[in-house]
């Protein structure tokens, strides 16, 4: 092939790119306005027309990004995922292995938690919502959940491993019951508006890894035993 020719091939490809950004660029904003209508109406509340009327486009229009309604709620829960890895997860992995890491995820899912006392969980009113309803939305719910769990599960193993946490210790369980703290939370500071609730649950996250730590680092406060 000659330069020529390269030179053209790249202006054709240049310009085909051009629509295709546009569109991407459209559609992100589309998901970003949809995610914010979900954490208020959850993702069963969203349409097609509600979205067309905030974004002032036409409903063929937003429909062409999306295709179908299920379509739109499943790039809503990977929106979601994506931000919940961006700031829970990706920050945490700049702790130490061991149970410093461990608790880097609960803090800063405590504090992305304590932002959506306020604005709603997808996680949480996804659950609510298709529980009982299998598809793809649900499917993609489930995924997006059980990644984060294992993620933690993961890093329990990893306390472990380090002897910050007991050699027995049940990785599972100890997942299960810091995810049920956070279920708590929401439930206690978003339906019962308890005052206190967030203080609570970081009282029980320490009471957690205080049953589940290694001798050497039961009798140290956590964050203590966090920095050893």
């Amino acid at each position: 092939m000659t330069a020529t020719s390269n030179v053209r091939r790249l202006h054709s490809a240049s310009a085909a790119s051009k629509p295709m950004q546009k569109g991407q660029q459209t559609k992100a904003a589309i998901v970003e306005a949809a995610l914010g209508l979900a954490t208020q109406i959850g993702l069963e509340g969203l349409s097609i027309g509600a979205l067309a009327e905030v974004m002032q486009m036409s409903k063929s229009g937003v429909f062409a990004h999306f295709g179908s309604r299920e379509e739109l709620q499943i790039s809503v829960v990977r929106e979601y995922h994506t931000r919940f890895e961006e700031e829970v997860f990706y920050p945490a992995m700049a702790a130490a292995r061991g149970l410093p890491r461990l608790r880097a995820m609960f803090d800063n899912w405590m504090k992305r938690t304590s932002v959506e006392i306020d604005s709603g969980c997808i996680y949480i009113s996804g659950a609510v919502e298709f529980d009982d309803r299998p598809g793809p939305v649900r499917d993609a719910l489930a995924s997006s959940v059980n990644t984060w769990l294992s993620a933690m599960r993961r890093a329990v193993e990893l306390a472990v491993a380090e002897g910050h946490l007991n050699p027995d210790t049940d990785a599972d369980q100890m997942a299960f019951e810091i995810h049920a703290l956070i279920l708590a939370l929401h439930y206690e500071a978003r339906f019962l508006r308890s005052p206190d609730s967030l203080h609570r649950a970081l009282r029980a996250f320490e009471g957690i890894v205080g049953r589940f730590s290694a001798p050497a680092l039961a009798s140290k406060p956590i964050t203590q035993a966090a920095k050893s």
